[in-house]
């Protein structure tokens, strides 16, 4: 039924453009927090680049495909049996100029995120999340990140001011806060889902597959913490799986999908979420309407958990 997604089929080998250093700053100790921030490493400010590869696939594909992952990566120890959550707030200008960007396909793109890692109901002031800029440069995920407690990061985004730093953080809150006044950003969509991850090891290391489920959105009722509906934006029938890879994605594993026919598709969570609720006419590249409405009926109770 997703006919009018863009497809593209993955090599089994990746040509040497596929390869690019993982680059990493800051390291430090962990520092306090709850356990889902310690998801992401021990810096406090770092930066990573990478490939990643989407798929939509059928959720019941996307469990058996799972147990296959599981024989060679390890489950990130966070998992447990229903995955952990992940809840962010996308900042973007009055015109939408960085949806527009993702929807036209620009080489050079970036956008501006707070983003928190485990329960959404135990956000408070001083719980710690992390403001990202991720950006895309042709075919590489650039993202880079600083952990600060939930009014600091509201304090930067919302308020527009400098915060408390560590010398080594300068530059990039002063990026942060550069986009921020220079583009008049605001919140506009957030996006939560509950996510499945696993780690590649030995040869493998650098490799992350992630399958995300119950995606939903709002557009209203910024703070991460706040008791607001939401709406499925992806349909529950579906699970999107994401490849991430520093250097190149292993044969085995282009095998695996080739094998399950899986294809490529263009679908970013925070278009979905702009979409969904009507900010922008639904793009060629996303989940479209008739795929949704199958899930309407489903959609109040699954959109509160």
């Amino acid at each position: 039924m997703l006919q009018r997604f863009r497809r593209r089929a993955i090599p089994a080998a990746q040509g040497d453009d596929q390869a690019a250093p993982s680059v990493e700053r800051g390291r430090g100790g962990d520092g306090d927090g709850d356990a889902g921030h310690r998801l992401r490493g021990p810096s406090t400010l770092h930066a990573f680049n990478r490939y990643e590869i989407k798929y939509l696939v059928d959720t019941a594909a996307a469990a058996e495909l799972r147990r296959e992952i599981e024989r060679r990566l390890d489950p990130d120890r966070h998992n447990g049996v229903s995955g952990y959550g992940i809840w962010s707030v996308y900042y973007d200008t009055r015109h939408l100029r960085f949806y527009w960007e993702k929807i036209e396909g620009l080489k050079f793109r970036r956008k501006l995120r707070i983003r928190h890692y485990g329960d959404r109901f135990a956000v408070g002031a001083d719980t710690p999340v992390f403001v990202e800029i991720k950006q895309r440069v042709n075919r590489v995920t650039q993202k880079r990140r600083v952990r600060l407690p939930y009014r600091d990061a509201l304090r930067l985004c919302d308020r527009r001011e400098l915060v408390e730093h560590d010398p080594s953080q300068r530059a990039f809150l002063e990026e942060v806060l550069d986009l921020v006044l220079r583009l008049d950003l605001r919140p506009t969509a957030i996006t939560g889902y509950q996510r499945h991850a696993y780690i590649g090891r030995d040869a493998d290391v650098g490799l992350r597959v992630t399958f995300d489920q119950r995606v939903r959105g709002r557009d209203r009722d910024f703070h991460l913490g706040a008791d607001a509906g939401n709406r499925l934006i992806i349909p529950a029938g579906k699970t999107v799986v994401e490849v991430k890879a520093d250097e190149r994605v292993p044969y085995w594993l282009t095998d695996l999908t080739a094998r399950r026919d899986m294809q490529v598709v263009r679908v970013s969570k925070y278009c979905q979420s702009v979409e969904a609720y009507g900010l922008a006419p639904r793009s060629i590249f996303h989940v479209p309407d008739h795929d949704l409405d199958l899930d309407l009926d489903r959609s109040t109770v699954l959109s509160e958990a």
